[in-house]
């Protein structure tokens, strides 16, 4: 294994649930070897602007039930240039810094991949909601973002049977549209609209008014926002068949909140990961969970492909709607 003192850690984009207990698991895994972790505040900005702090273990004390990131995070523009990237680099080596571990998603693996381009020995943990990048079976933060909508549908459903009203709930998703649609299964939506999957609003109106003429009392909708927005949906539902519907966007709620069991377990078993595969000298990959065992993926491989809802799923979606 390759000798490493020091190791640099940031979290970037936006923020997952999961990624405290990731750090922390980080943090313990590194101790374990007697390696240090240089934090760097914001992401890629707290790394521009050299804004770090050497971990110890009060700061990652009593981290693993909260959301967020207690490293802070931000999108940072002036990391996509030449000129920010070396700056970068050399707030790196002036730390002292044998590696670094990027946690988010894909936008912030580009900034990793730019960095290990440049030398540094560096790997990705993936974290976002919308579960959206190859080479992981689950992201960071998707388990509890989908627990999260799943509370919202069930209680809008009580009054959604009291009232006897179509509701639509938009949730998250603007290229991806497993949280609707893994959301729309759990929870017994009638209909669910992901951008991977054209649809005819006629088609759902004339199905949803045989449900009233059935004796079916209420209907729920689930939008993802890169499908269409819930006004659009209720606007053409009501302009196609006069249904009258509510709407609830659900915004960002759906990233906030303590860790499931399942997120808190994935980052734990990821953060570890990342330093061991540092230590094996891995570099420009990410750590993922594929079939529960945790590999690797090289950053140009998980840019090149594209994660795909597979289709038993969406007709399964389909089915259970009726």
């Amino acid at each position: 294994m390759a000798k490493i003192n020091k190791i640099g850690l940031l979290t970037s984009g936006g923020d997952s649930p999961g990624m405290n207990p990731c750090i922390r698991a980080i943090f313990h895994e590194a101790e374990n070897h007697g390696i240090q972790i240089v934090a760097f505040k914001r992401g890629f900005a707290g790394l521009l602007d050299n804004d770090c702090f050497v971990m110890t273990s009060n700061d990652v004390s009593g981290i693993i039930q909260k959301g967020g990131t207690i490293l802070l995070t931000a999108r940072c523009e002036d990391f996509k240039y030449d000129e920010g990237q070396k700056e970068g680099v050399k707030h790196l080596i002036e730390n002292g810094c044998d590696g670094l571990i990027v946690i988010g998603g894909d936008g912030s693996f580009r900034g990793a991949r730019d960095i290990a381009d440049r030398g540094v020995r560096v790997i990705g943990i993936p974290a976002t909601i919308d579960n959206d990048i190859y080479g992981t079976d689950m992201a960071l933060g998707t388990d509890t973002a989908m627990n999260n909508i799943i509370d919202v549908v069930d209680k809008i459903k009580d009054t959604a049977s009291s009232h006897e009203r179509t509701f639509i709930i938009e949730t998250m998703g603007r290229g991806s549209g497993y949280l609707a649609l893994m959301s729309g299964i759990a929870t017994g939506a009638e209909a669910v609209l992901i951008p991977e999957v054209k649809f005819d609003l006629e088609k759902i109106a004339a199905r949803l008014k045989k449900r009233y003429e059935l004796g079916k009392i209420s209907n729920i909708i689930i939008v993802a926002e890169g499908a269409a927005t819930a006004y659009f949906t209720s606007r053409q539902l009501s302009k196609i068949a006069g249904i009258v519907s509510k709407i609830t966007v659900l915004g960002h709620f759906q990233r906030g909140g303590s860790p499931s069991a399942f997120d808190r377990i994935l980052g734990s078993r990821l953060g570890s990961a990342a330093v061991l595969k540092l230590m094996e000298n891995k570099s420009s990959c990410m750590v993922g969970l594929v079939e529960n065992k945790i590999k690797t993926s090289p950053f140009d491989t998980v840019f090149d492909n594209k994660k795909e809802l597979g289709p038993k799923l969406i007709k399964l979606a389909e089915v259970l709607g009726r």
